[in-house]
């Protein structure tokens, strides 16, 4: 085969076969296909598309391009949950014990956050001394002592996938349904997993704002799981609005310990437990989404989640003392409230401006090689639908250095609008795709 041959076949709307993927993928991966030729068939797949048989190939070439984990010697099912982001989306750290606690195994290979999205990796590295770089071996260990695992992408898992997105990154072949799928299938089906729940994020603060595709991409991804032999299903899920009332590393992990106690925010808990039952049924923990339900509702009421959590920010070096203390975590020296100017009822806020807001605070990445700020964050007093009085507390700003407050405190200030009447009620889950 011949990289120029493949490019113009796709270029053409040709169907390409598994064994030409594979070629391009290996190709790519082993250094044997340059950028420009990559980029070149990239663009020509943006453009022409790819049918579902197509990305299956591709999600397994991606998949197999480095080690696909294996979980033998551990009983029982594994399974993880997937988020595509959003503002304040802090469920991994509230169900990844929930579900090891529940005696499931979640081997969670995670991101860092991104532009206005936060990370799983940049919260748990709030935690003194907690360690997302473990080596596979040390992964696995982890799994055994405690079932629930969080870590950053190996260079053993999918290489191929890390080196295409870097491509796609600069080649604007990024927002494309077919090669997120195929980006973020490689990476979790590398896990070594039997089943897979993916909460798929809609509205102004997600990178799918509108339904539509939002439901396509999840089809795709449940779709491409099912076709290698791993059980799935999707949520499509509102971000609408901040998840909970905390944005920013340290004030996530606070809240994220407060739901574990079984307090914390009723939409984050009911999120949080959602995604657990479905990963309990999906694992055959349970006979039912309901039953999944009542035992993570049992795990947070009976202080076993929260114990396992302890035991895993300790296995992976971090401090376990922050469960009982959360000074311990980093935090801003300035507060600074947002009071409304008006009286009425929260109609709707723009959450991707609050995720930017915070980025420029320090709390987030223009580049991925940009460094943290883990004490700063956003406290949010009002969610659409609540009543407002002229005076009264929008939300508090956590931040360290004066430099962009001014702005970051304009564009929160406008993200809210505000109206006479109350709004229609907005449900938090609003499909649920793959359940049969």
């Amino acid at each position: 085969m011949r990289a120029v041959d493949l490019i113009r076949k796709k270029r053409d709307s040709g169907e390409h076969t598994p064994e030409e993927i594979g070629f391009l993928v290996s190709g790519y991966t082993k250094d044997d296909i340059p950028d420009y030729q990559m980029a070149a068939w990239l663009m020509a797949a943006w453009i022409r598309g790819l049918n579902r048989a197509e990305l299956t190939a591709l999600t397994e070439a991606m998949l197999h391009s480095g080690e696909v984990v294996s979980h033998a010697d551990i009983p029982g099912k594994k399974v993880d949950k997937h988020s595509t982001g959003g503002v304040g989306d802090k469920t991994s750290l509230i169900l990844a014990p929930i579900v090891a606690a529940g005696g499931l195994t979640v081997p969670m290979i995670s991101g860092r956050g991104l532009g206005h999205t936060g990370g799983t990796l940049d919260k748990l590295e709030a935690i003194p001394g907690f360690n997302t770089a473990l080596s596979l071996r040390e992964f696995k260990r982890v799994l055994r002592e405690c079932g629930m695992g969080l870590i950053g992408q190996t260079a053993e898992i999918a290489p191929a996938d890390k080196k295409i997105y870097a491509l796609r990154d600069v080649t604007s072949t990024v927002e494309n349904v077919g090669l997120i799928c195929a980006s973020i299938m490689s990476k979790k089906l590398a896990e070594g997993i039997d089943a897979l729940v993916l909460d798929v994020k809609t509205g102004s603060g997600a990178f799918m704002q509108k339904e539509e595709d939002a439901v396509q991409l999840a089809e795709v991804m449940v779709e491409i799981a099912q076709r290698m032999g791993k059980k799935a299903v999707a949520l499509i899920t509102d971000m609408e609005q901040p998840l909970g009332r905390m944005a920013g590393h340290s004030l996530e992990v606070i809240e994220s310990i407060d739901v574990l106690r079984g307090n914390g925010p009723s939409d984050l808990r009911e999120l949080s437990v959602e995604l657990s039952a479905w990963m309990f049924y999906l694992g055959e923990r349970t006979a039912s989404v309901e039953e999944g339900r009542a035992l993570a509702d049992k795990m947070i009421a009976t202080g076993q989640a929260l114990e396992k959590f302890r035991q895993g920010i300790a296995l992976q070096g971090g401090d376990p003392r922050v469960i009982d203390d959360t000074s311990l975590l980093p935090r801003a020296r300035h507060r600074e409230d947002i009071v409304s100017t008006k009286t009425g009822y929260i109609l709707d806020t723009d959450c991707l401006q609050f995720g930017i807001a915070l980025a420029m605070l320090g709390g987030g990445r223009e580049k991925k090689e940009d460094s943290i700020d883990h004490g700063v964050g956003l406290e949010f007093h009002k969610r659409i639908g609540d009543r407002i009085s002229a005076g009264e507390k929008l939300a508090t700003i956590h931040y360290n250095a004066q430099e962009k407050l001014a702005e970051a405190r304009e564009k929160i200030a406008s993200s809210f609008a505000i109206g006479e009447a109350a709004p229609a009620p907005r449900p938090l889950i609003r499909r649920i795709l793959g359940a049969s």
